[in-house]
């Protein structure tokens, strides 16, 4: 069965929040945008209303919550209680409620909390959930980046989330995918729930790129370039109806919305996914 069709969502992580890059986005039919409380050095939310608070009634916004500033420095917590507070804050920042609120990494703070991990991590997605059916944002999600710590927890007393945020694209790890899909199916979620992150695993110059020739998983690829190839590439590796992506260039974006119009060998993402679990078997060997 054919999926969703492939979506973009601008994301602000070391973004700028310039105007000009919203306003190339909206151009680009890019209407999504994807922040969190701790960007920006925590001044994400206040920015955006800032330099553009009459643009973002055209997005759909979602943002994150889980990190906290202390005078050190950031800290990591999955209190409902300062959960909630920071979602009040960030409608108060925002001049609106966010349409969908992730709980950022809870994998940060679960490895602290052995024995009682499962209780925190039932209580934070609680706590959302509850969030939600105050109006205090339109849906809620979980955005992971690495999953293997959460995937042992989920069961039918965690309430069950309306998006999962994960890495996606060739540089994810088989041990990272496979977590992903144990989620994805106890969870129940459909493709279209499922978003991507960190497509290029942190920049589109590392050499890596020179090494590695993404266009081999296309049926066209050719007339894409190697960067537009393995950002195609990401929406299948695991599947993912949306990904987040970063830039502060309307022009590096038009490329990205551009290279969806590309076609995905899936007998060869099966290929290499067997490929990277039987390496990733016999480094454990």
């Amino acid at each position: 069965m054919r999926g969703p069709d492939p979506r973009v969502v601008l994301g602000l992580h070391r973004s700028r929040h310039e105007r000009r890059l919203l306003t190339g986005a909206l151009d680009l039919g890019v209407t999504a945008l994807d922040t969190s409380t701790n960007y920006l050095g925590f001044r994400s939310h206040q920015v955006l209303a800032r330099t553009a608070g009459d643009l973002l009634p055209k997005f759909t916004i979602s943002t994150k919550v889980g990190y906290f500033p202390r005078p050190d420095g950031v800290e990591h917590s999955l209190d409902p209680l300062r959960l909630n507070s920071a979602l009040k804050e960030a409608a108060k920042d925002l001049g609106r409620e966010p349409d969908l609120v992730f709980l950022h990494n809870p994998e940060r703070s679960l490895g602290k909390a052995v024995p009682h991990h499962k209780d925190l991590f039932v209580a934070a997605c609680t706590a959302l959930d509850d969030a939600k059916a105050k109006g205090l944002c339109g849906a809620w999600g979980v955005a992971s980046w690495d999953p293997s710590p959460v995937m042992s927890l989920v069961d039918l007393t965690v309430p069950r989330p309306s998006v999962l945020m994960v890495r996606a694209g060739l540089l994810v790890g088989a041990r990272t995918l496979d977590a992903t899909e144990t989620l994805i199916n106890a969870w129940n979620l459909g493709c279209s729930e499922v978003w991507g992150m960190s497509p290029f695993g942190g920049s589109t110059s590392a050499s890596v790129w020179d090494r590695l020739d993404p266009h081999l998983f296309l049926q066209d690829g050719r007339r894409l370039s190697r960067v537009q190839a393995a950002f195609r590439v990401a929406y299948h590796l695991p599947s993912v109806g949306s990904i987040a992506v970063g830039t502060d260039e309307p022009t590096h974006l038009g490329e990205l919305v551009g290279a969806l119009t590309g076609r995905v060998e899936e007998q060869i993402i099966q290929e290499y996914r067997k490929l990277l679990r039987d390496r990733s078997r016999d480094q454990s060997a």
